[in-house]
């Protein structure tokens, strides 16, 4: 599993070749499955927009720091009807005074001090972007895993096929036997006829593992979102076995490379980060803010002979501001107590992933141990069962043993192959799941 990285990535740019070109099947292998799935598959899609979209947050981190500067302009025109009464009892009255008034300003806030919110800020965008890297990662791991048990289902069924094809044999040569033994007066007409029902039998029973297979094949097609149909493509009937997992070694830095606990180790640390900005709401917060202003206004005409018909002003104006939290209705508390609350929850699932993952790895573990020892006792039961089924059927020539002790030997070898069969894809999930815990499926 550890070599099969640089294959995959060969493969990313060759299995589109094969997608265009599917007009005969052709040998799929697990490499070029795995790759169409990781360039393919809608989940990792999705988990790696996710991460893009940390990405983005992370990469303007450091904006938290800068201040902000907005600029302002208006322009008002007026045109208004007076009338004025005077002390003096002189009235004036004057009708369409317009007047025009143009305003301009930029202002500047920088945030010196915020209870250090801002750091908190930064690194939690940091965090968010390792946390959107472990979920990418971890749906991968689970997308690959799918795709090796899916594959190797499919030549399960085929193995089932080649131990059916065996029967159908064998059931033809035994119906053939009987015939032969009734044409020639030696035998019973209910021998051929049960011969050939069980012939039927395995016939039937081929199809339907055809349509299994066919299934099958279909459903590793939708994992690699593949255009293509799963009868364009075949893959072997071999289910290679790597023997050599030891628990040590799985359990070894299984923290540091399993997904799902890197992802819930990251949440904590999300989690931390969000107290402290809770926190910084306690502080003060002192800003520097300067503004520049321009104001023009401009009359056409005016009543009061004091009145000015044309005024301009500019400049600009700097100093600090501290905000001081006296009463906020407790907000402040409250989202500190909320997001303890938030972090001991974080603490309490990786605890919780830690132990679910070490009892997972420990019972997948005897299982392929288990699965291992089965396989090796079916690998000789089948050596067994075959050469028990050539010697009845030598003796059932002869007339030395009944079609009964014949079928009792053919049930016995069909048994011997479901078993073995079993017992080597069982101990591919059992591996497969192992290298998905440790999360070295991908390497």
């Amino acid at each position: 599993m550890k070599k099969r990285l640089p294959k995959i990535i060969a493969t990313l740019f060759a299995f589109p070749a094969f997608a265009i070109n599917a007009g005969a099947q052709r040998l799929l292998t697990l490499e070029e499955a795995i790759a169409t799935a990781l360039m393919n598959n809608y989940q990792i899609q999705l988990s790696r927009n996710d991460s893009m979209i940390a990405a983005i947050d992370y990469s303007y981190r450091n904006m938290v720091f800068l201040p902000t500067l907005n600029g302002n302009a208006g322009l008002t025109n007026t045109n208004n009807n007076q009338k004025q009464t005077l002390a003096d009892g002189t009235e004036r009255k004057s009708n369409n005074i317009r007047s025009n008034n143009v305003q301009a300003n930029v202002s500047l806030n920088w945030v010196l001090f915020d209870g250090l919110k801002m750091f908190a800020t930064r690194d939690k965008a940091t965090a968010l972007l390792e946390a959107g890297e472990y979920s990418a990662r971890e749906q991968i791991v689970n997308t690959i895993a799918a795709v090796i048990t899916n594959y190797y289902a499919i030549a399960r069924v085929k193995q089932q096929i080649t131990a059916t094809d065996v029967q159908i044999g064998l059931n033809q040569e035994r119906a053939k036997l009987a015939q032969n033994k009734l044409d020639i007066g030696t035998g019973a007409k209910p021998d051929v006829l049960q011969s050939k029902v069980d012939l039927n039998s395995q016939k039937s029973l081929r199809m339907q593992q055809e349509v299994q297979v066919a299934q099958l094949k279909e459903q590793l097609a939708q994992a690699m979102n593949s255009q293509i149909s799963g009868a364009a493509f075949d893959i072997p009937d071999t289910i290679p076995l790597n023997n050599d997992l030891v628990l040590g070694n799985i359990l070894e830095d299984i923290e540091q490379s399993n997904p799902t606990l890197q992802l819930a180790k990251s949440r904590i640390s999300i989690a931390q980060y969000t107290l402290k900005e809770s926190r910084a709401g306690l502080y003060p917060t002192l800003s520097f803010n300067s503004m520049y202003n321009f104001t023009r206004t401009e009359n056409k005409k005016v009543i009061n002979p004091f009145s000015t018909l044309f005024n301009q002003s500019h400049g600009y104006n700097y100093g600090l501001t501290a905000s001081i939290p006296i009463f906020n209705q407790s907000i402040a508390r409250r989202d500190i107590k909320q997001s303890q609350w938030g972090l001991k929850m974080e603490e309490l699932n990786y605890d919780n992933q830690l132990s679910l993952l070490h009892l997972n790895v420990v019972n997948s573990y005897k299982n392929y141990d288990q699965q291992k020892r089965a396989l090796k006792l079916e690998e000789e039961n089948i050596e067994l069962a075959k050469e028990n089924v050539d010697i009845v059927f030598r003796t059932y020539k002869l007339g030395m043993a009944t079609l009964v002790q014949l079928r009792e030997a053919q049930l016995s070898l069909a048994q011997a192959y479901d078993r073995l069969i079993e017992a080597r894809y069982n101990t591919k999930l059992s591996e497969t799941e192992l290298m998905r815990l440790k999360g070295d499926i991908i390497k």
